[in-house]
């Protein structure tokens, strides 16, 4: 097999980077009207190197860059801007790039941080800003929410110890934030939370077998689920100091359950099938049991062949198959039940962000095309309780990105509100945002609005509520 020299995630311009900051843009529809009732902010993060890489570039490389769109009284406004984290400044001051990345000798990188933490992977909303989290587990950048400007790494009032993952929740009835970090020197996870005034109020080590590579995890109300799962690196591999991901299907999936300002001695682990979950729909207590909502992969590592290189390599594992699935978890009995909830390949979910960590009934998940590169081709409205789903496809040439559910003003349930993306269409080299009425999904989309630039595909988004901007 020929070896690819062309890096489509570098080249194409569904992914190729942009080099325009643009503050404050207004956006004028192209079809329908921006809802009055429409309040608030779509941020979307994702790599975007500002310099030409040093070797071989891995997608998850990228420098972070955030994307938002500011809705407010029937207007709408677009700005991007950089994460300003230290290798970022380090490589401008220098000007040009400093690190390799994923597929090059992270031994050549500087010593104190052998992988530069780019920021690039979600954003959330905690306290009166944003975070945005890297998926290696890394330094927070704290980001102001109405600029995106970055305002500096965040330490919890010089609280903070060690990283924090790239999933870590928060909980709208109380504003915690509830993390986790792991890596490959022990204490191989550790689990806190913070409080809404930026207090880190709880910290603890976590007990696993070794090293391990959970991506994210999930909260109700009373309680936090962590993983571990059976795709990590070889240990063997890692005794000859060479990195090598392999799924072991012969041990389980262990969940780990503990109250939310509980530690080690407090944590019950329940066994599932072997698989991998990169992202949880939600999770919520339901009498006697745990319910977990998320996207099961049951493939997490391609099959290998001698004559693969390494950007075949990359490819193969940013293809995503996963399905939709349900885990309940007795904490009465120790039982576990699991099942499929649909068959159709679909990830990057998406929630009413009030409604997390409680019962949910609504997720909205991008459906994916297979291609040779990652391709969002349409969206998907699941109804949880009754396994229902309409689908969106956006057409020929175009895709989108991780969707935003913002709740219309004053919404009275679950569903009462919008879906908003980025979707971008290749034969117009333009990229657009859409808006979708949630309770109508399946008429699609009811404005779109065109971008004053090109938006590359890109991470995790999340909406920011407009009187959290004021």
């Amino acid at each position: 097999m020929h070896q690819l020299q062309v890096n489509p995630y570098l080249t194409e311009k569904l992914y190729a980077p942009i080099e325009q900051e643009i503050d404050g843009q207004e956006l004028k529809p192209i079809e329908g009207k921006i809802p009055d009732d429409l309040n608030g902010a779509y941020i979307r993060n994702g790599p975007n190197p500002k310099y030409e890489p040093n070797g071989r570039y891995h997608w998850f490389d990228g420098d972070g860059m955030l994307h938002g769109v500011y809705f407010e009284n029937g207007r709408a406004i677009y700005r991007n801007r950089y994460i300003n984290t230290r290798g970022f400044k380090e490589e401008v001051k220098n000007g040009g790039p400093i690190w390799g990345g994923l597929l090059e000798d992270v031994r050549k990188n500087p010593s104190y941080e052998p992988l530069k933490n780019t920021s690039n992977t979600d954003v959330v909303f905690h306290g009166d800003s944003l975070l945005s989290l890297w998926y290696r587990a890394g330094e927070p950048y704290r980001i102001d929410a109405k600029t995106l400007e970055t305002i500096g790494g965040e330490t919890f009032n010089d609280q903070l110890t060690c990283n924090l993952s790239a999933h870590s929740k928060v909980d709208e009835k109380t504003g915690e934030l509830i993390f986790f970090d792991y890596g490959n020197i022990y204490p191989y996870m550790m689990y806190g939370v913070t409080s809404k005034e930026n207090e880190l109020k709880h910290l603890v080590p976590i007990d696993l077998p070794g090293p391990r590579l959970p991506h994210d995890m999930a909260i109700t109300e009373n309680y936090s689920i962590l993983m571990d799962l059976p795709l990590f690196n070889d240990p063997e591999s890692v005794k000859k100091g060479r990195y090598k991901v392999k799924f072991f299907r012969e041990l389980p999936s262990r969940f780990g359950i503990l109250p939310r300002y509980g530690d080690n001695s407090q944590i019950r682990w329940f066994e599932a099938s072997p698989c991998y979950i990169y992202h949880v729909v939600n999770a919520w207590e339901e009498g006697d049991e745990i319910v977990i909502i998320g996207c099961r992969v049951k493939e997490p590592v391609p099959s290998e062949s001698k004559t693969d290189g390494p950007i075949e390599r990359m490819l193969s594992f940013l293809r995503l198959d996963a399905q939709l699935h349900y885990w309940r978890f007795n904490l009465k009995t120790g039982k576990v039940r699991e099942g499929e909830l649909c068959d159709r390949n679909s990830e990057f979910p998406t929630m009413n962000l009030h409604y997390a960590g409680r019962p949910s009934k609504y997720a909205y998940n991008v459906t994916i095309e297979n291609t040779l590169t990652l391709k969002f081709n349409g969206l998907v409205k699941y109804d949880l309780q009754t396994g229902s789903s309409q689908t969106h496809f956006f057409g020929e040439g175009r895709n989108g990105t991780e969707a935003a559910f913002a709740p219309r003003d004053n919404a009275v349930d679950e569903d009462d509100g919008y879906l908003v993306t980025y979707v971008y269409d290749e034969l117009r080299d333009r990229s657009e945002v859409l808006i979708y009425d949630a309770k109508h999904f399946d008429i699609g989309p009811i404005t779109v609005l065109e971008l004053p630039q090109r938006v590359p595909m890109g991470f995790h988004a999340t909406w920011v509520d407009g009187y959290k901007l004021k």
